[in-house]
This record gives C-alpha cells, structure tokens and sequence, in this order.
C-alpha cells in the first residue's frame, strides 16, 4: 500500500515538530491554505487529503472500512508511521477533529497535541446534550443528500460556510462538494453525521485545543462548552466568526489561538 498516493500527502516547511492538517467533509486540503502556511517556519506541515475526497485514490476508498471514523483513523496512523517522524501536532477540522482524536486514543504516544477546529463529538440533541439538531433534522439531510446531492450542496454549503462577508468562500465550498464524488459523499455523510463519540471524550489524554466559532451552524458553542468538561485539561477557544470553518473566514484569530496554545505547550 503506498499511502502517499493513498491519501495524496504533501510536505512543507522546515523540520521541526511535524504538524499534520486533516480537512473537513466535502473538502481537501486545500481548505488549509490560509492557516497551514503561517506555521511553516517553524513546523514541518503536511496536508493529505482523506479517502474518497480531493486527490486521494478513489479505488482505496471501501464501504466497510470507512463504515465508522475509526477507519479514517487508521489512515491517520498510517501516514503518521510513514512520516517516520515523532510525535505529531495533529490539527483536524470538523470531523476530522474527531478522526485525530480517535487515532490519538488508540495511540496516545504519536501525538503531541490534537487541534480541533470546529468539532463535534454528536450532532444530534439527547436530553441534555445540545448537539444541533434533533434527530429528524439529521434523517431529512441525509434523506434530502441521497435524492439530490448537487442541489443540497449549494444549498447547504453557503449555510455551513457563513462568512456573509465573504461570499467567494461559500462558492468554493459549494464546488468542492460539487467535486466530490456523490457516492462517497453520500457515505460519508451518514458516517459523519451519524456518529456519536460522546464517550470518547474521557478517554483523551493528549493535550487539546478546541477552537469554536461564536456563531456556528453545524457546532454551537454548547458543544464546544461540553467537550471542554469532557476532555481534561483541554483548552477552549471561541473565536468571532459566523460559520463552521474559523481556519478560512478567520484565519487570523485561528492561527494566533493556535499559536498561543503550542506556545503554551513549548511546542
């Protein structure tokens, strides 16, 4: 298995402590060029994109093996034994978030610190957990995504987006779901927002940042708040920004908290 080609990975920057940028659903690493760059004069950076999505190997991408995160996990291991490097920032948005999360459980020493940005652990509200959306909410996405894929993502991809002021960034979320093949997403989809890693979260022993936008579709602040509880010794960061991607609309006050929480760490 050559998991270069597998999940596309590209190395920049010097060479120092290695930081490893996993994107979000419907996405590709791409999605990291205004916040991955601002590290490479310190970091050695590396993009990849996961199966299934943007120049990864569509013939690798298999419905059992991505049937749960942990799949996706499992790659992350992979490309971090073939970086051959020590222990990793890893920095995941969204669902990747959780994906480095599960890979730093079952393999603690390979992490020196997990970023999440945006992240969620459960989209679904349960009692008292205030994931989003209640369960029907989720069933009618999912059913609305199988019938008609093109016309949910731009529908959906402006809304996940936000930054209202920056209307360009919600056309190329649109044209990167638009790119992704609609099989794979559709899986995807349901994996992600099916997933419930709520009792995961006790179980993190690598040092965590959560960054969360004050104004999110997709992961209010509630859930950023619970993940803190949950997670010892985690750090929480709310930034200003409307929408679900703080790393493209707000890049800047990303980087800083990130910045001051590897700081922090002596990173």
């Amino acid at each position: 298995m050559n998991v270069q080609k597998r999940n596309n990975v590209h190395t920049r920057g010097g060479s120092g402590t290695t930081m490893l940028f996993a994107h979000g659903f419907g996405c590709d690493q791409n999605m990291w060029r205004l916040f991955a760059p601002g590290f490479e004069d310190r970091y050695r950076t590396v993009l990849f994109d996961l199966v299934g999505s943007g120049g990864s190997d569509l013939a690798a991408y298999s419905r059992t093996r991505y049937n749960t995160l942990q799949g996706y996990a499992d790659d992350v291991l992979d490309i971090i034994d073939g970086l051959g490097t020590g222990p990793v920032i890893f920095v995941g948005h969204s669902v990747s978030a959780m994906i480095g999360m599960l890979a730093a459980i079952r393999s603690p020493e390979r992490f020196a610190a997990n970023v999440m940005i945006g992240p969620s652990p459960s989209f679904i509200n349960d009692g008292s957990y205030v994931g989003g959306f209640e369960r029907a909410d989720i069933e009618e996405l999912l059913e609305t995504l199988e019938n008609n894929y093109l016309g949910w993502s731009s529908t959906m991809a402006p809304a996940i987006m936000g930054a209202p002021g920056q209307p360009e960034l919600a056309d190329e979320l649109t044209n990167s779901f638009c790119r992704t093949d609609p099989e794979i997403a559709r899986h995807f989809a349901r994996v992600t927002f099916l997933a419930d890693h709520r009792a995961d979260l006790s179980r993190v022993t690598t040092p965590t940042l959560i960054v969360q936008s004050n104004d999110d579709l997709l992961a209010p602040v509630a859930v950023g708040e619970y993940m803190h509880d949950a997670i010892a010794g985690s750090t929480l960061s709310i930034v200003d920004n409307v929408g679900h991607c703080p790393h493209l609309s707000a890049p800047s006050e990303s980087k800083s908290v990130t910045n001051a929480f590897l700081q922090r760490l002596a990173l």
